[in-house]
């Protein structure tokens, strides 16, 4: 008789165990799937578009033959999906001078990567990427 108690209690137990543990587990997938600003941006916008072209013109100002060169291409381009991924839906934001000229100076940049990943940035395309910078940090710098 305890014997089968025994038995149905470790049953029940087993059965509210697991579904307790599916519930941590939504739990916490739920709150880690809210936030919208992924693990390489820190979540100020002004912030992450400043270090986003500090790492741009790094990338930019490597010469061919440098070893890091690739992988500074590769990480411009992780960078340029975080940053869009995290910004580009926020209203308040796509109405800022500074955000919509990084958008187009992402895009011309992040087009020349997926159209000719092996050949170097043209020098008129860097002296516009430039200039788009500059006007970038300027209205950073003015608030806006």
């Amino acid at each position: 008789m305890i014997a089968a108690f025994a038995d149905i209690f470790l049953t029940l137990m087993k059965h509210y165990i697991s579904r307790l543990l599916a519930l941590v587990l939504v739990v916490v997938i739920g709150v880690a799937g809210c936030t919208n600003v992924p693990a390489t941006l820190s979540g100020d916008y002004g912030q992450d578009t400043l270090a986003l072209v500090k790492s741009l013109r790094t990338a930019l100002t490597l010469p061919e033959g440098a070893p890091e060169k690739a992988a500074a291409q590769s990480a411009a381009r992780s960078s340029i999906n975080d940053f869009f991924a995290a910004y580009r839906r926020d209203p308040a934001l796509t109405k800022l001078a500074s955000f919509t000229t990084m958008r187009t100076a992402l895009n011309s940049l992040a087009g020349h990567y997926s159209s000719y990943p092996n050949r170097p940035v043209p020098e008129k395309l860097k002296k516009r990427l430039e200039s788009e910078f500059q006007q970038v940090e300027n209205a950073l710098n003015r608030g806006s």
